[in-house]
């Protein structure tokens, strides 16, 4: 009897561990964090292009929604910006990229105005200029460190540049939030600020939102073969859908559907820190990490729907309150994120910097992220934050709305006080 009584026990557990929803439970699907439309654009029609980009995005929105899927926001990027303010003087320029987003809010829509810089050789002129439109308007741009042909090295310095010119010169230096240094990043990647795109335009990609997802089935299962395996089964099936949802749009609208990218981005206390741990039953950071971050990174991986972005892993430190809480307390650190970036794809995001940070200091931050890039083949991201007039030990004081407070470490190598 007490045998018979421990089997069922035994059984009893094994399907509380399993992939079955308990009667009554609510499922837990992937938001879709935007659908991003690629423009192209000049002086004379920018207006009837974006107005065409954000009716297109409504009707996406709207065929999202009505599939299940909620969010679903309008993003808008445009070519590299350098291509319409070519001969403008710089204000002329400003007043332009001001008459863009004020044209975009009435969607309302996110906007991008692409690369400052897309080869090593190109003008650095566009680069100073960002950072007069950045420190003004509110719009997300980047600059590309790493292609295939190698590292772009100058472009690292020049973006350096940016960062810290832009600490300088915004309030609590907030405009880095919309800048990101982007290695090894094709085009059409839907996620802002390292979306861009080279091309004609009338076409769109979608962002996923899945780190509630990914801890459902991580609460559910830690070995790691039947997380990987249940893991990609969940995304699979919800990237599907999407997809079908996109190539109907596409069919009926004429605008190239461009991919999907199932990063499972955090937004608040929608954490993939909180997924993670579930997982590896220890505070984000802790062994176990570069294991949770190689699985979600394959699974998103092997999705059979057409992928575009990172498509992989994103560890933003202060738009997730779980991993803005462990970067305070200190269980992982920049070294950390570069670590876990060698099994996933994203990068060093929104990581926040002691305001005197030198400019040679964010250069090499930015190379190490480029080298990791360009020798695995794979995208990663900057997207650094200095804080003026603080210092490490003290709180950030960031006024973006997504971006959770959390205390500033010292760079991995400064002396201890």
């Amino acid at each position: 009897m007490r045998k018979a009584l421990l089997t069922l026990s035994f059984a009893a557990l094994a399907c509380a561990a399993g992939s079955v929803r308990p009667a009554g439970a609510a499922e837990v699907r992937p938001r879709i964090r935007a659908v991003t439309a690629f423009i192209e654009i000049d002086q004379n029609n920018y207006a009837s292009r974006i107005e065409e980009a954000q009716k297109f995005l409504a009707s996406a929105k709207d065929a999202l929604n009505k599939a299940g899927f909620e969010g679903a926001g309008g993003r808008i990027t445009t070519q590299p910006f350098p291509q319409y303010t070519k001969g403008m003087k710089a204000e002329d320029a400003v007043a332009f990229v001001g008459k863009l987003r004020e044209a975009a809010s009435k969607g309302p829509s996110g906007l991008n105005i692409g690369a400052a810089m897309v080869h090593d050789n190109d003008d650095t002129a566009p680069v100073s200029l960002l950072v007069e439109i950045l420190s003004k308007v509110s719009v997300n741009a980047n600059l590309i460190t790493a292609d295939e042909q190698g590292i772009h090295w100058k472009a690292i310095r020049q973006a350096a540049k940016v960062i810290k010119q832009l600490s300088e010169r915004s309030p609590h230096g907030d405009a880095n939030f919309n800048f990101g240094a982007i290695a090894m990043m094709k085009p059409y990647g839907p996620y802002y600020p390292g979306s861009y795109h080279l091309g004609k335009g009338r076409a769109f990609a979608i962002a996923m939102e899945g780190a509630e997802v990914v801890g459902e089935v991580f609460r559910q299962h830690q070995d790691p073969v039947e997380a990987e395996k249940h893991l990609s089964e969940t995304l699979t099936s919800y990237t599907k859908q999407v997809e079908l949802v996109a190539m109907q749009l596409a069919r009926t609208t004429g605008w190239t559907y461009e991919g999907i990218d199932a990063t499972p981005a955090p937004i608040g206390d929608r954490s993939i820190a909180t997924a993670i741990e579930s997982f590896i039953g220890a505070p984000f950071g802790s062994p176990g990490t570069e294991t949770a971050s190689g699985i979600i990174t394959r699974a998103v991986q092997a999705t059979p729907v057409k992928r575009t972005g990172y498509s992989g892993l994103m560890i933003p430190v202060m738009e997730d309150n779980v991993l803005a809480k462990r970067w305070a307390e200190g269980t992982f650190t920049l070294d950390s994120i570069l670590a876990y970036s060698a099994v996933c794809a994203g990068g060093v995001d929104t990581v926040p910097l002691p305001g005197d940070v030198t400019e040679d200091q964010i250069a090499r931050i930015l190379g190490d992220v480029a080298w990791l890039a360009y020798r695995w083949n794979k995208p990663l991201a900057a997207r650094l934050l200095p804080a003026p007039g603080k210092r490490a030990g003290e709180q950030t004081e960031f006024t973006g709305s997504v971006l959770t407070r959390t205390t500033i470490q010292p760079l991995p190598g400064s002396k201890k006080n």
